[in-house]
């Protein structure tokens, strides 16, 4: 991870998610009464506004939905990595459910949309100094 870029800040919304990540899990915000998962979290399930939200474990695996590589250092962090890619993630428990990856261009030569994926962790510190890590996506069984 680039030294200068921006590091998570960890809220009442988000703690679960980068603690979870920590444990090398990647666990995504879920609606209890209606099943529906969300990403990023909210307080409020998008689907039938309950409050009874839980952060199970999902597997991880997924396919790239979408990507770009950025070549500008126009973005506050990011300015020392260009070029890289950014991955739009859709894992596979839910329809539209996104995360956003980055990746160094030069270990980007695999993606592709459709690309099957699985989650890896690169352990980080969060803004307040907590061991946490960055969910990643590398190609799956790779």
């Amino acid at each position: 991870m680039t030294p200068d870029r921006p590091r998570p800040v960890l809220d009442a919304l988000s703690r679960a998610y980068w603690e979870a990540a920590g444990r090398g899990e990647l666990a995504i915000q879920r609606c209890e009464e209606c099943g529906h998962y969300q990403h990023p979290p909210r307080p409020l399930c998008e689907r039938c506004t309950s409050s009874d939200l839980a952060y199970p474990a999902v597997s991880g695996r997924g396919v790239v939905h979408s990507f770009t590589t950025n070549h500008q250092r126009n973005v506050a962090g990011f300015e020392r990595a260009v070029p890289y890619v950014n991955l739009i993630v859709e894992l596979e428990e839910q329809a539209e459910l996104y995360l956003l990856s980055d990746l160094p261009a030069g270990e980007a030569d695999w993606v592709a949309i459709g690309a099957p994926v699985e989650v890896a962790f690169e352990p980080i510190e969060a803004a307040e100094g907590e061991a946490i890590a960055l969910p990643q996506f590398r190609p799956a069984g790779g």
